[in-house]
């Protein structure tokens, strides 16, 4: 589908199509049949952040931010002051006039930090001359204050005044922060999450490093708020672990490894020996109850409440899946180094159902810190008749380089970035007809009035 437009992916060189994966040009449950290429950037573009119904901001490598139009494709205005790459971005709504208004927050490997109105492009604040640059951004919900987390945690108020901040002299720093009830925000840095206090009462506000929690064995690559109650962390080595919000005890624990197997039946899931490409832990999604995993260059869907495995494929992509995303219908979306982004139903399985494979083991429990492992962990074979099957609906492919991430506006559309420079807006091609349809019916009434 789409396949002849903007070349294919014969740029992608050496890397070949899984045949087993190849679901052709019919894609009847595939409704993304028309796109749209936006062009602005001149290097890699890694976010996307919604500004509300209609309006994304994109920015990248090349330091500009982007404001587009979803519906018409249309550049809206260009946000230019950073001289370096865009580390983090997100939205920021507060009350002005009486009235919600959503701005943008950009962090830059040019140690500034910037605050943006996308309706005028203005440079609304900024903040230069940090000790290190940020790479990662968080808003917290009911108190007027956002965080940015570098090599230090900053604690930020509307108007850019620095209110407290915890330095941290190591050579890690914080890559990701998730708010936690009670004004406690939890934080990785390399192999251990960090939970953090965040003092309002005080005369002065201040930020206090309370715990460590250093459950995981290798360094921790996406950490996600699941729902109220719990929150999750993923290693580089494929260690899925499910945190209680609260007191900070492991809820779950998954340890991640695929291993090969003969014929075209789905692997195994087993600890053992396994290349660390192939395991380590990407990206994490969640709808408050599934959270989907991009494991090395395979998918792994999993049951927060239920605390068991709902779904995996180990082969998603032809390289590391970069994204992945629950879409409202229950369908998985996911994109990859390899330029496609492709659409999974979660299917279930033939009755009788298959019989579970005899290497996937898993441990579930409810620990506390002290419950550390020290050893490999321990086996426990798990019963997952439920195991689903994740079927491949829709393969998009418009990118000529790595697809970095995606943003959904539902019946709009769905917009994706990539190393190629490029965005592309993925339309649905039934409903695009009707809306041309309906257009020109409006204007031959105007015709006709004159």
């Amino acid at each position: 589908m789409l396949r002849w437009i903007l070349g294919g992916r014969g740029a992608q060189g050496a890397v070949e199509k899984s045949a087993a994966l190849c679901i052709g040009e019919e894609q009847p449950k595939n409704c993304f049949t028309e796109l749209q290429v936006l062009k602005g950037h001149f290097d890699i573009v890694r976010f996307l952040v919604q500004i509300d119904d209609f309006r994304l901001a994109s920015a990248g490598d090349d330091g500009m931010v982007l404001v587009w139009n979803v519906e018409t494709g249309e550049r809206l205005v260009e946000l230019r002051g950073h001289t370096q790459q865009i580390t983090a971005m997100t939205s920021y709504t507060f009350i002005r006039g009486g009235k919600p208004h959503t701005g943008l927050i950009t962090a830059s490997s040019d140690r500034t930090l910037s605050l943006w109105d996308p309706d005028t492009g203005n440079r609304v604040q900024t903040v230069s001359d940090l000790q290190s640059s940020a790479r990662c951004l968080l808003v917290l919900s009911g108190v007027d204050v956002w965080l940015s987390g570098g090599n230090e945690l900053c604690v930020w108020s509307r108007d850019f005044q620095l209110q407290c901040k915890s330095v941290h002299h190591r050579d890690a720093g914080i890559t990701a922060m998730v708010e936690l009830p009670r004004n406690y925000i939890a934080a990785a840095m390399d192999k251990e999450i960090v939970i953090f206090k965040l003092n309002l009462s005080e005369v002065e506000m201040s930020v206090l490093a309370i715990r460590h929690l250093a459950d995981h064995q290798d360094t921790i690559r996406a950490l996600i708020s699941i729902n109220d109650g719990l929150f999750a962390s993923g290693s580089h080595n494929g260690e899925l672990i499910l945190w209680d919000a609260v007191d900070w005890t492991i809820q779950a624990y998954e340890f991640i490894l695929w291993e090969e197997q003969a014929g075209d039946a789905q692997p195994e899931i087993r600890v053992g020996q396994q290349k660390q490409t192939d395991m380590s832990i990407q990206h994490l999604a969640t709808d408050g109850e599934l959270v989907v995993a991009a494991v090395g260059s395979g998918l792994y869907v999993y049951n927060a409440v239920m605390k068991t495995v709902v779904a995996y494929r180990k082969i998603a992509h032809d390289s590391d899946v970069l994204h992945t995303m629950l879409l409202d219908n229950g369908q998985v979306m996911s994109c990859s180094e390899d330029g496609s982004v492709r659409i999974w139903e979660l299917q279930d399985l033939p009755l009788p159902a298959e019989p579970a494979p005899s290497g996937f083991f898993g441990m579930f429990g409810t620990f506390g810190r002290s419950g550390k492992q020290t050893g490999a962990p321990m086996k426990k074979l798990l019963d997952i008749s439920g195991l689903r099957s994740l079927e491949l609906i829709g393969d998009l492919i418009g990118h000529s380089g790595a697809v970095q991430m995606f943003a959904s506006f539902g019946e709009k559309g769905l917009v994706t970035c990539s190393a190629d420079h490029l965005l592309i807006a993925w339309k649905d091609g039934e409903r695009e007809s009707q809306l041309r349809s309906l257009a020109l019916f409006q204007k031959l009434e105007e015709m006709q009035g004159l």
